[in-house]
């Protein structure tokens, strides 16, 4: 590769004279699709569990400070390829599972709550796919957005709060769930591209990435439809 080469620009296999960085790509791309529908499965059955857990209830905050320091300890392992990365972020999903089984039982108590959830579910799917797709075939870069994603994100996350302990306006929230879809949205693009055009190479760190994009955009979206059926 040549050292001028900017990381995030499409590497030349792309419009190859040869293929073998377009075979790495594909091959990382496999094991961090593959692991990321692992880390969903997890998840999935976590939250399951979650729902009728009385733990789960109880003590969401011990799964909150579990959850992030299980997330640092991926990031680390990751880091340095440890052979315990992968353990790691099967518990990792499954306690971020745990922690949204309350939530998807509140939304599945409500009228029509299946259907809220199926279709929450369908849409992130359809997102996630059209997303991804998009941020592989096209030639724009979107390696420049992080940065303001990221303060979108915390922005949203502390309007939030204000909004819980002290406003109480539930059209606020909504407004700052749709602002969450288009965060989560950018995201995908973002991190999708880290692993296409070289950003990172480890499946374990893009896993974690991609998987917290799907997690967070769900939730926003069924914030969104569970809003406007109540």
């Amino acid at each position: 590769m040549n050292q001028d080469q900017n990381p995030y620009q499409f590497p030349d296999s792309m419009n190859p004279p040869g293929s073998g960085s377009g075979t790495a790509i594909g091959t990382l791309m496999g094991k961090t699709y593959a692991l990321l529908a692992a880390t969903l499965v997890v998840s999935t059955i976590a939250s399951i569990y979650g729902m009728h857990s009385p733990f789960a209830y109880e003590h969401p905050f011990i799964l909150m400070i579990g959850s992030f320091a299980l997330l640092f300890a991926v990031q680390y392992t990751g880091a340095h390829r440890s052979p315990f990365a992968v353990p790691l972020v099967f518990l990792f999903a499954g306690g971020m599972g745990m922690m949204m089984g309350p939530a998807i039982e509140m939304y599945l108590r409500m009228p029509g709550g299946a259907s809220i959830i199926a279709e929450a579910l369908g849409t992130t799917a359809a997102m996630f796919v059209g997303l991804s797709a998009y941020a592989v075939t096209t030639r724009r870069d979107f390696s420049n957005i992080g940065g303001f994603l990221i303060t979108g994100l915390v922005l949203a996350i502390v309007v939030s709060l204000l909004n819980i302990f002290l406003l109480h306006i539930p059209a606020l929230q909504l407004a700052i769930a749709g602002v969450l879809v288009l965060v989560f949205s950018g995201l995908i693009l973002f991190d999708t591209q880290r692993m296409i055009r070289g950003g990172i190479q480890e499946p374990v760190l893009l896993v974690v990435g991609l998987y917290l994009d799907i997690i967070n955009l769900f939730m926003a979206l069924l914030e969104i439809f569970g809003g406007n059926r109540n």
